[in-house]
């Protein structure tokens, strides 16, 4: 039997707690050695996360260069290591500093979404990743998912033709449940509700296509419909074309009621593909069907358990950090167009 994976959790807010409740279902390959979490109040609720789960809660070093000095130290060597990974789910702005330090310091790293706030953080952790040789995978759910890598695979095949369009919709109580928090503060999230929760959906269809996007068209409100005034953007409407000349459509809304949910559906020559921005479903309507039918999978525990696979080398990485260059990319066209009240704007 392979060793466990020894790794750190940075960062233990509510969506680090929605991670670990599936993670502690994994002992038989992870043992989260350490935590990373200044905030007491935040290490208390994943305290009882770990209680539920009948696992002894680790220790808690709240910084992380002193969390990594030893996994550092010029002395220690792969068996005396006591760290292998670390996942990083901190807000937006310490992505790009917490990514490189663990890297530095001989970490693989899950990366929560979106990578980086530019597009010049994304070409450095580039770097880093290259200069360190170690794996760097960013977490989104749609790419390491199996229904997305098979939607990516059936698409590459041919056997659904010619890829004509693609619509994809995002919804989610976005705006009223982050009024406030740290997700409202653009110099914290680097944006709103499309670049947040959205953000699943811009990669997933990127995924899907499997091209270049040429040019977009877009336009965002930022709750001025129903009245409000937040700091960014929670709904969006963006046409877009790809280099094929395919046209793409992306759509959130970030102010409905009390949801979170998403449909993205492929339009080909032979066939339409249904699937979700986190690829929780695969389904198929072929020609000369009367409606989609589901395409059978293995059932996944989530992220943690795909990066793991990767790092075992069961199959390439699907979301490398040049995925968090192709965001930042589309994200910045898609804002340039929007300042300028939906003009074209080329995706350099």
């Amino acid at each position: 039997m392979a060793e466990r994976v020894r790794m750190a959790v940075i960062g233990c807010g509510r969506m680090a707690r929605n991670h670990l409740r599936t993670i502690l279902k994994q002992t038989d390959t992870t043992e989260v050695t350490v935590l990373c979490e200044p905030c007491p109040a935040q290490l208390e609720e994943t305290a009882q996360v770990f209680a539920e789960a009948g696992v002894e809660l680790p220790p808690n070093e709240p910084d992380l260069e002193k969390l990594l000095a030893e996994t550092r130290s010029s002395d220690a060597t792969e068996s005396t290591r006591r760290l292998d990974a670390a996942f990083i789910i901190t807000p937006h702005n310490l992505h790009y500093s917490q990514a490189r330090l663990c890297l530095e310091a001989g970490l693989d790293v899950l990366l929560e979404k979106p990578m980086v706030m530019s597009a010049s953080e994304a070409r450095s952790l580039m770097e880093a990743r290259d200069a360190t040789g170690k794996l760097l995978v960013v977490s989104f759910n749609g790419s390491l998912s199996p229904e997305i890598r098979e939607s990516v695979r059936l698409l590459r095949s041919g056997e659904l033709g010619k890829l004509l369009s693609i619509s994809a919709t995002i919804w989610q109580s976005w705006g009223p449940g982050t009024t406030g928090k740290w997700r409202q503060d653009p110099v914290i999230s680097g944006g709103g509700f499309l670049f947040d929760t959205g953000a699943h959906m811009l990669n997933t269809v990127a995924d899907l296509a499997g091209e270049e996007f040429v040019e977009v068209a877009a336009w965002m409100d930022n709750g001025k419909i129903l009245g409000y005034n937040r700091p960014v953007e929670t709904l969006a409407a963006v046409i877009a074309r790809l280099e094929s000349g395919a046209m793409v459509t992306f759509h959130g809304c970030g102010e409905t009621v009390r949801s979170c949910a998403s449909d993205i559906r492929v339009f080909c020559s032979d066939a339409i593909l249904r699937t979700g921005a986190w690829g929780q479903f695969l389904e198929l309507q072929r020609q000369g069907e009367p409606d989609f039918v589901a395409v059978p999978l293995n059932p996944s525990l989530g992220a943690w358990e795909q990066f793991l696979a990767v790092r075992n080398g069961e199959f390439p990485n699907p979301c490398p950090p040049e995925v968090g260059l192709r965001m930042a990319r589309l994200y910045d066209a898609i804002k340039a167009s929007a300042s300028q009240n939906g003009a074209r704007v080329r995706c350099e």
